[in-house]
C-alpha cells in the first residue's frame, strides 16, 4: 500500500528538524566541550548524535545519567546544559513565528552562527 503524506524516513513525518545533525546549538557546543575534556577522540561526532536528540525528545533519566558519566558532570549539569539549549531554541522559534526586525537584527548574528 502507498503511503500518502511524508514517509517514515520524512523529517516531516515526526517533526524532527534535519538541520539539529549539523547545527551548532548550546548543547551540542557544551557536550563536545566536555567530552573533549574527558579526552573521547570521537566527541565531535558523539556530541553531533546526542545534540538532535536533546532538542527531538528530550533527555531522560538514564539519558541524563549516561551523560552525566560520559563527561564527567553531574546530573544538574546535564539538565542545565539541556534546558538553556531549550530556552535558545524557544527563542528562535519565536522571532521566526513573530519577528519584530529590531529584536531581529540585535539577534540575527547568533542565529547565523548555528545555521
Amino acid at each position: 500500500m502507498a503511503i500518502i503524506g511524508p514517509g517514515h524516513d520524512d523529517p516531516e513525518y515526526d517533526n524532527c528538524d534535519p538541520a539539529w545533525r549539523h547545527q551548532e546549538t548550546p548543547f551540542r557546543q557544551w557536550l563536545f566541550e566536555k567530552l573533549m575534556a574527558a579526552s573521547f577522540p570521537d566527541a565531535a561526532d558523539m556530541a553531533a548524535d546526542w545534540a538532535p536528540a536533546n532538542r527531538y525528545h528530550g533527555l531522560d533519566d538514564v539519558e541524563t545519567g549516561t551523560l552525566a558519566t560520559l563527561t564527567g558532570t553531574s546530573y544538574d549539569e546535564v539538565r542545565a546544559a539541556h534546558k538553556a539549549d531549550i530556552a535558545a531554541w524557544m527563542s528562535e522559534q519565536q522571532l521566526r513565528d513573530h519577528p519584530d526586525l529590531a529584536v531581529l537584527d540585535a539577534d540575527l548574528n547568533r542565529i547565523a552562527e548555528r545555521s
